[in-house]
């Protein structure tokens, strides 16, 4: 549905981004991460035709942004970090507005205002002037505005900042359920949410593209093996030994613990030995009592490869 193929703009000597490349399958919700200054908003504004770009291409639900920007932009919902919203309107009268200039029809406008209110949870407040709605309220009607033209495609671009815990909730929600009719491209400093919502990520780092694919694939790739957590009750240095001679065990360490020893062991990509595991244990007459597979976080993800991207271009 979205597909950006070395894509580069610049600022005179100042390079923004360089041979960004990625795709968006439809039905799909892709986190695009990066730390300020990456490149992440200056792509989606070129993706959304506010902007030219330098060199390359991108394509929008089968319309060049550049070539066919008119039928690019119809295809596209978008939600700024800073919500294009007009305090002294109510929320209706707004998105009537934003319907009209839309292209929606006259006879269809009344039936999508009234849906994307209803889908966006602001139908209660359609009587309120937008500049007397909650931080939570103003950008679910800045997602009613990205809707209301019933758009394929969904870029949203720091949905989530400045709300407080219960509407970052909400938000999310609103997100996922809307992944289930549009493709999203989400941009996100967040984190956890990109774990919760996305189903794929690009990292982006100085303007180029430093990671693409899901987040446990991320983990996996980045630590190099599987890792399994163990409490097991018995001799800690037998229980080693014995984990260590395991087929497909690459390593066994013993974690501190207050109580009882707990065991991490890693073991090569893509083998599940857990069952052999269990089976060691209890064979030898040991209590087991925790197994479970550990993984990195989204941050430390996310920070490894950014890390490791500074380090090799110093």
């Amino acid at each position: 549905m979205i597909q950006v193929t070395n894509l580069c703009k610049s600022y005179g000597p100042k390079v923004a981004i360089s041979d960004v490349t990625f795709d968006v399958k439809p039905g799909e919700i892709l986190g695009f991460l990066g730390p300020n200054g990456a490149g992440k908003t200056t792509t989606m504004r070129i993706l959304c035709g506010y902007m030219p770009p330098s060199s390359g291409t991108a394509i929008v639900g089968g319309h060049d942004v550049f070539k066919e920007s008119l039928q690019a932009r119809r295809k596209i919902g978008y939600l700024p970090e800073s919500v294009p919203l007009y305090p002294e309107m109510t929320v209706e009268d707004y998105l009537h507005f934003m319907g009209q200039i839309r292209g929606v029809p006259r006879s269809e406008r009344k039936a999508r205002v009234d849906h994307v209110m209803k889908l966006c949870h602001v139908d209660d407040v359609r009587s309120k002037l937008i500049g007397r709605l909650s931080r939570g309220y103003r950008q679910r009607v800045g997602i009613a505005q990205a809707l209301v033209h019933d758009p394929p495609v969904l870029i949203l671009d720091e949905p989530t900042v400045g709300l407080d815990p219960k509407q970052i909730t909400d938000t999310r929600q609103l997100i996922k359920s809307l992944g289930r009719s549009h493709t999203i491209l989400l941009s996100t400093h967040i984190l956890p949410e990109v774990s919760m919502i996305c189903n794929r990520v690009v990292i982006i780092n100085d303007g180029r593209v430093v990671a693409e694919d899901t987040p446990e694939n991320l983990t996996r790739r980045l630590r190099g093996a599987e890792r399994i957590s163990l409490e097991v009750r018995g001799p800690a240095d037998q229980i080693r030994t014995t984990l260590a001679r395991i087929p497909n065990v690459l390593n066994v360490t013993v974690a501190p613990s207050d109580g009882r020893p707990r065991f991490l062991v890693d073991c090569a990509v893509g083998q599940d030995v857990r069952e052999d595991l269990a089976a060691a244990i209890v064979g030898n007459g040991w209590g087991l009592l925790e197994l479970r597979p550990l993984g990195m976080s989204l941050e430390e993800v996310f920070l490894k490869l950014i890390t490791r991207e500074e380090d090799s271009t110093q």
